[in-house]
């Protein structure tokens, strides 16, 4: 059974390091009534293809945290060895079995910016941007900076408004899409594609 307290002061500490914007990193309950599913976002590392990108990332714990890591994944999506480019599932060992309940969601976080900032493409999760991070650098790089740029960096409400409209949507379905999606335009796209 998880440790309630424990989340409830976890889920405190990486507010707090939010409010401070100590690590770019934060975290809120994506659900009030469910403690155990969050969503954290993570500033790109300075001196990274990331650079000025703002990722979330998804994460469920388990009924048995902190015994077992926390599943996390990628919502934004991210040009990285280590990262699937289709899904976000993550090939990070603190996630699987370098896991102990010593560590917290906040370590497991700052371990993914440090994945960020130093892939591990003998270990990959994508093979595909493994083999073009080992064999052309420079096309990876410029890759994962195109990725960064257009999928994880902020744009203000109206030009994001803005291009849902360029792509043929109602400037009234596009707000209400966005607001649907917590401001986040690719999920609005999709809701506004499916006709929901």
């Amino acid at each position: 059974m998880a440790d309630l307290n424990r989340i409830k002061k976890e889920l405190k500490d990486c507010q707090k390091d939010g409010e401070k914007n100590q690590a770019g990193l934060t975290v809120k309950v994506v659900d009030e009534t469910n403690l155990m599913h969050w969503n954290a976002t993570i500033k790109g590392p300075v001196g990274t293809p990331y650079e000025n990108g703002v990722f979330t990332v998804d994460i469920n714990l388990p009924s048995d945290y902190p015994f077992v890591p926390p599943k996390m994944k990628f919502i934004t999506k991210v040009w990285h060895p280590n990262i699937s480019s289709e899904s976000g599932a993550i090939c990070l060992d603190i996630l699987k079995n370098e896991w102990s309940p010593a560590l917290t969601v906040r370590t497991a976080l700052i371990s993914l910016q440090a994945l960020l900032s130093a892939p591990e493409p003998d270990d990959p999760q994508d093979a595909v941007v493994a083999k073009q991070y080992k064999e052309s650098r420079a096309e990876y790089e410029s890759t994962a900076k195109f990725w960064t740029e257009s999928y994880a960096t902020e744009q203000s409400a109206s030009q994001k408004i803005d291009s849902l409209m360029s792509m043929g949507f109602d400037r009234a379905a596009a707000e209400d899409a966005l607001k649907k999606c917590d401001d986040d335009e690719n999920r609005a796209i999709e809701l506004l594609l499916s006709g929901a």
